[in-house]
């Protein structure tokens, strides 16, 4: 009950992100900041239309390849959790959210928030970005941390898994103790599932955020030249940003139907935003003082969260694990992978 409502809590947040940000209005905005730099040289309705529906088919159907993938890697022999190729794809797809929220989130609230249609007081006085991202890294700890109290204190049912030499152990939930048969140390072993759930709530919960605040703008955009380079780049965000999410989900153990609602989340997630920025083009402006506040505080909140993410809980968790600690060669490639999947990223924020 506990995982359900935290899920409901999740979307109940979402929702109200886009609510809010569908009541945002053209009015306000000063008439110098009606457009972008440069719209008037390519700008087709029509057009935009058109890549905006392949756009939504294309995303939806790469984040659910991406987020998919790890979650069928226990048929591959090679890409079960506890070999070394899962660690190297999991250490790539790190790098990919990493480098979202340093080279694509951030920036993108960085521009919102120091808007010349914006006040220069208090707007361009404070770094706001930087100090709500500052804010979201540390929420995002205090979220980690009380998640774990929380759920140490009143138990999790688990049920039954196998250990490596095919010993059978039972997990039940005894006002918050968790006995065991047939095998020792399983306080290392529960603590470090529940762990992997509470990273993957809250990892998701980042990347809607922001996924919703593309989306939008995508969707209310009638410039063809900025649409067409992003779909190709959001397609291979959510591609790979899919794939780590998914390795999270995978390493919690989900039931089958609380897999299948993460996955439909995050895949619909974008296309959603899109659809609605399409419905709300007419009345929404990205260059209006509300919505530059909105979406730049957004990001900002996303930026900080995914960054604590992919540093403490995604790679520092992997790196300083038992695994990687007694393979030096299994580090640096899995160093490599996280510089590759990064600086990918990185190269995307070109036309993204």
């Amino acid at each position: 009950m506990a995982m359900i409502s935290t899920e409901l809590r999740s979307t109940i947040i979402v929702l109200f992100i886009l609510l809010t940000i569908s009541t945002l209005q053209t009015s306000g905005a000063s008439p110098d900041c009606s457009f972008e730099s440069g719209s008037n040289k390519c700008h087709n309705k029509v057009e935009s239309l058109k890549l905006k529906i392949i756009a939504i088919t294309s995303i939806l159907v790469t984040s659910m390849i991406g987020v998919c993938l790890p979650l069928f890697s226990r048929t591959v022999p090679a890409l079960q959790p506890n070999r070394d190729l899962f660690i190297l794809v999991k250490s790539f797809a790190s790098g990919v959210i990493l480098a979202t929220g340093y080279m694509h989130v951030m920036p993108d609230s960085f521009n919102c928030l120091t808007s010349e249609c914006l006040p220069e007081n208090p707007w361009r006085k404070f770094p706001f970005t930087t100090f709500v991202a500052m804010l979201s890294a540390i929420l995002t700890l205090m979220v980690d941390s009380f998640a774990m109290s929380y759920y140490k204190k009143h138990g999790l049912e688990v049920g039954v898994q196998s250990s490596k030499d095919g010993t059978h152990v039972e997990l039940q939930n005894n006002n918050g103790h968790f006995h065991a048969s047939g095998m020792g140390g399983l306080d290392d072993k529960q603590s470090q599932l529940l762990r992997h759930r509470v990273v993957a709530q809250v990892l998701e919960l980042g990347i809607v955020v922001h996924s919703v605040v593309i989306g939008l703008s995508m969707g209310a955009s009638d410039n063809p030249c900025t649409i067409r380079p992003l779909v190709a780049a959001l397609c291979f965000h959510q591609l790979f940003e899919g794939m780590g999410l998914g390795g999270c989900i995978l390493q919690a153990e989900y039931g089958l139907k609380t897999k299948a609602i993460m996955v439909l989340f995050f895949s619909a997630t974008t296309p959603f935003g899109i659809a609605l920025g399409i419905s709300l083009s007419n009345v929404y402006s990205e260059n209006s003082p509300t919505a530059l506040i909105v979406v730049g505080l957004l990001n900002a909140s996303s930026a900080g969260l995914l960054n604590y993410m992919a540093l403490v809980d995604l790679l520092a968790s992997d790196f300083m694990g038992s695994k990687l600690q007694k393979s030096l060669k299994l580090q640096i490639w899995a160093f490599v992978a996280v510089l590759l999947g990064a600086g990918g990223m990185s190269l995307m924020a070109k036309w993204a």
